[in-house]
């Protein structure tokens, strides 16, 4: 199973990008989905989640800018981006368990001009 991730591109701060992601294939009962991004010289770290259920977790910077969903019959989850900042300036990962395995997709670069 590969998960492709598309979206990313470059974007003038205040602006928006709309990431995406998709499993190659259906995995069966996804978990947890989300989000993680890394920037150069930083750690990766949680830039947002959703359960099965639907419910939620964001990152502290990202709050009140970030939206992510999900929908399940296509085994995708996507990341709205709003007023972004220069230090969302990352590459995204997103990533989708399903029991005890986890798949990552490649990573897209988000570049945000000050």
């Amino acid at each position: 199973v590969q998960l492709q991730a598309f979206g990313g591109g470059l974007v003038q701060a205040g602006g928006s990008l709309r990431l995406s992601c998709a499993a190659s294939r259906v995995i069966g009962s996804i978990n947890d989905m989300g989000w993680y991004r890394q920037a150069p010289g930083k750690q990766r770290e949680l830039v947002a989640t959703i359960t099965s259920g639907g419910y939620t977790n964001y990152e502290n910077s990202v709050k009140g800018r970030f939206i992510i969903s999900r929908d399940n019959a296509k085994n995708a989850v996507n990341l709205q981006m709003n007023d972004l900042k220069p230090e969302d300036t990352a590459v995204y990962y997103c990533y989708m368990r399903a029991g005890v395995r986890a798949y990552w997709g490649q990573g897209t670069q988000v570049t945000v001009s000050s």
